[in-house]
């Protein structure tokens, strides 16, 4: 391999690895300096100079001494017959695995910074079969993601292994097979991030998103408060005719979204976190940690909801334990036939 060669293969691997020249040149005397030590009778020691303009090569090594210390410098550059042959074997062997591990470490940087954010993905690998993975493989800009069961929404994603969806990078560590990116569609950060994408009052500070709740694929409830008199918090986040709040349910697969205004004051927070429900009285007890919250007997199937979400979704908004009760169990009464309607028409949910 002459330098010619040498020059223009270093070109086509930066480029096709999207790596800089300089880095991969780094990496290039790094191999060569290893494919030195591999011949007989090689130095103890090596500095392998490189010019990047003429790709000329230089060998300057050294013998160590019992203290450690390099002595006897000199020039041991091989003939050009022999650096030919080494580099060709260099670029086959450890250039590759080292270009990989640059590669890595430039993933891990690039990604560690987006912790906390969220990026665009896909499916690369979708489980099947009676023995499911346990994760899925996402395909995202720049590398690929997992995301864990736990971070995945039960049947969200599939029937839509070609779509595109927003992922929320949870973590970025690294491991012996390189930066592990750990990415989520159930983490609360994905609501913040979707919302804060759509309403620019949120970006501005205008709007604060105080609190969120989620059970995901089913409902979310966010706390929302104005940092601005003129501008309505929940009316920001709806949007005209729903159309900011509809684009973040659509990327949740028409999860339910209830808004509701944050207040300091524990007891108008819960009243405003049963949203849609309305809410007779709330006794919140002596510590400030568990509260009854009485409902109208024909609203406690509301205030409840399927399979306890709302009550449930309400109390983590609150940071409460919340114990939800009619006007008739309040008073100790018994009465039958108070199941309540199951819509919510009327609330800001979407």
């Amino acid at each position: 391999m002459n330098q010619d060669d040498m020059r223009e293969a270093v070109r086509m691997i930066a480029a096709d690895r999207g790596l800089s020249v300089d880095a991969l040149l780094q990496v290039l005397v790094e191999a060569l300096a290893t494919a030195y030590k591999k011949r007989p009778n090689a130095a103890d020691e090596v500095i392998v100079g490189l010019n990047p303009e003429t790709m000329d090569i230089t060998f300057t090594a050294y013998d160590v001494d019992y203290d450690g210390n390099w002595i006897n410098e000199r020039d041991d550059t091989p003939s050009r017959a022999e650096l030919g042959r080494i580099a060709a074997s260099t670029f086959r062997a450890v250039l590759s695995q080292r270009i990989r591990e640059v590669e890595y470490a430039g993933k891990y940087e690039q990604f560690r910074n987006k912790e906390g954010e969220i990026v665009a993905g896909r499916i690369r690998l979708m489980p099947s079969g009676p023995s499911e993975r346990k994760y899925l493989i996402i395909d995202m800009s720049g590398g690929e993601g997992i995301m864990p069961l736990a971070e995945q929404v039960p049947n969200e994603l599939r029937t839509s292994s070609d779509a595109t969806f927003k992922v929320f990078i949870v973590e970025v560590r690294e491991t012996e097979r390189g930066p592990q990116v750990v990415v989520s569609r159930t983490h609360p950060g994905l609501v913040f991030k979707l919302f804060q994408m759509e309403v620019p009052e949120i970006v501005s500070g205008q709007v604060s998103i105080m609190a969120i709740a989620r059970e995901p694929g089913q409902r979310c409830k966010i706390a929302v408060a104005s940092n601005d008199e003129r501008v309505d918090p929940i009316g920001a986040c709806v949007g005209q005719r729903g159309s900011r709040v509809q684009r973040v349910v659509t990327e949740l697969r028409n999860e339910k979204i209830d808004i509701v205004q944050f207040s300091d004051d524990k007891r108008t927070m819960i009243i405003n976190a049963m949203s849609p429900a309305k809410v007779s009285d709330v006794i919140i007890s002596e510590d400030g940690t568990q509260a009854d919250v009485i409902v109208p007997d024909f609203q406690l199937s509301l205030a409840i909801g399927r399979a306890g979400i709302n009550a449930k979704l309400a109390a983590q908004l609150c940071g409460l334990r919340l114990d939800v009760k009619s006007e008739s169990e309040a008073a100790g009464l018994t009465v039958e036939n108070t199941a309540a309607p199951t819509t919510d028409a009327g609330s800001p949910t979407a």
